[in-house]
């Protein structure tokens, strides 16, 4: 089978290419190098160095005709969502769109996985684990995107027969992280304790996230491939971590000793996420297998690995 990965040379994205090309599917990857690093592709997967939002890339689509496309590619830093809403709109529902537009418009059967967000795209919320019957509620432009770019998913499903599965990400982390960015606070906080720096915790470090292990995020995309399940499903473990027993079983793997301190709370952030992975479970029976502890370890391991 012939499949697209936009944004597969990121942290999710190369690691799901690789799972893929490993089970004798046509990888290709769609990457515009912002973010993403060729090191992190296996060998034998192609490359399409391009940006979602030009008309290349649909141009590109229209001349490959992949069957399946995994759309990962995405402005994901919150904090840069509200700096520059205009970016953030532009990358995740222009180049979004434009991706859309051409794969609906190709003959045949053909199926689109959409990696959105379940931590930025309900809001606060009292109901923990928090289920998909939740509406959806979010605080920052980032989760407006992700949002908005299901609606429009539903959209071309509807009126051109586009297959497709929203998989709500919770918090991923895991090997190739990028430790230096603003999102993934596992990657920073390991980074930061490896190099024996004090870590900076935002807000009181009692708010909650629910943290999945990339391989499990992987599993689940093969099965929404797989399965043939449509509609919108949360990707958690609906267990609940304080950010400050995370960063204690960061510091035991590490055997860091380094000192924390707190700052005010970051606007747009959510006091409590944790996301039901029930639905999932039931229409496919995809649960996450890794628990935090052995994902921290394995995420220790790989950063102390590359220095």
């Amino acid at each position: 089978m012939k499949i697209l990965v936009t944004g597969g040379c990121g942290f999710i994205g190369s690691h799901l290419a690789e799972r893929l090309a490993g089970q004798g599917h046509e990888v290709i990857v769609m990457d515009n190098l912002s973010s993403g690093d060729v090191r992190n592709l296996a060998p034998g997967i192609r490359l399409a160095e391009m940006d979602i939002r030009d008309s290349q890339a649909g141009g590109f689509i229209l001349q490959e005709k992949p069957e399946v496309i995994y759309h990962l590619a995405a402005q994901i830093d919150v904090r840069k969502s509200e700096e520059d809403p205009f970016l953030d709109t532009d990358i995740n529902i222009k180049g979004s769109v434009n991706i859309l537009k051409s794969f609906a418009s190709l003959e045949g059967k053909k199926k689109l996985v959409f990696a959105s967000t379940g931590g930025a795209i309900y809001g606060d919320t009292d109901t923990i684990p928090t289920p998909e019957t939740v509406e959806p509620f979010p605080l920052c432009p980032y989760g407006i995107s992700k949002l908005a770019v299901e609606k429009y998913l539903f959209y071309y499903s509807s009126f051109y027969g586009l297959d497709f599965t929203v998989l709500r990400f919770a918090n991923v982390y895991g090997p190739r992280q990028n430790a230096r960015a603003e999102a993934g606070v596992v990657a920073i906080f390991t980074r930061r304790l490896m190099d024996n720096l004090g870590t900076v915790i935002y807000g009181d470090g009692r708010q909650t996230r629910d943290f999945i292990y990339v391989k499990d995020v992987v599993s689940a995309c093969e099965t929404a491939m797989s399965s043939g399940v449509r509609g919108v499903f949360n990707v958690g473990t609906g267990r609940e971590t304080e950010i400050d027993t995370l960063l204690e079983m960061i510091k035991k793997e590490t055997g860091s000793g380094a000192e924390r301190a707190y700052a005010p709370a970051r606007k747009g952030e959510v006091r409590r996420s944790c996301l039901s992975p029930a639905k999932l479970l039931k229409a496919t029976g995809w649960r996450p297998v890794y628990s935090l502890e052995e994902g921290i370890r394995e995420t220790v391991r790989w950063f102390m690995s590359v220095g």
